[in-house]
């Protein structure tokens, strides 16, 4: 007879595993676009990485905090870390759908050198034009279907197996 994991731990297991991928796929993914493909990232595609940089290292810490009470907190806030991401992605999206109006200001990060030499000749990075679509979608866009579910997904299955486990 086949005895099968009880469904506590297949929970939170599954749980931080999507906690750990989740974010660290998006973020391989934006590095591949800015390094591979030349992509430039705009500010708001900055404060989307961040949610997903605070993600994975909540992550992290859950993954070496397994077995102690604190992990599933941890596992929780790097899903909320993935859903600040997800959601700041549906704001630049509709950013770039001009749907509503963004940040007034562009930005760039790419200062070596002269300050001021450096900024009057850096690109100029707009926050309301998307740098890639597939399907009339931005990464955004993508960010924003992918990352909402996926960090409602952590959440619950973390709380189910908190639940169970108690």
């Amino acid at each position: 007879m086949v005895q099968h994991a009880p469904a506590a731990p297949r929970a939170a297991s599954l749980a931080l595993v999507l906690a750990l991928a989740v974010p660290a796929v998006a973020m391989a993914t934006a590095l591949v676009a800015q390094f591979g493909f030349g992509l430039a990232p705009c500010e708001m595609c900055w404060w989307q990485r961040y949610g997903h940089i605070a993600a994975i290292a909540l992550a992290i810490l859950a993954l070496l905090r397994r077995g102690h009470p604190e992990s599933t907190v941890l596992v929780i806030l790097a899903g909320l870390g993935v859903l600040s991401s997800g959601l700041i992605g549906a704001f630049h999206a509709g950013v770039e759908y001009h749907w509503w109006e963004g940040i007034t200001t562009c930005s760039t990060n790419h200062i070596e050198g002269d300050p001021l030499a450096a900024i009057l000749a850096a690109p100029l990075v707009r926050c309301d034009t998307p740098a890639w679509t597939l399907m009339d979608i931005s990464m955004a866009g993508y960010n924003f279907l992918f990352s909402v579910p996926a960090a409602l997904a952590i959440v619950v299955l973390a709380v189910r197996g908190r639940a169970q486990r108690a």
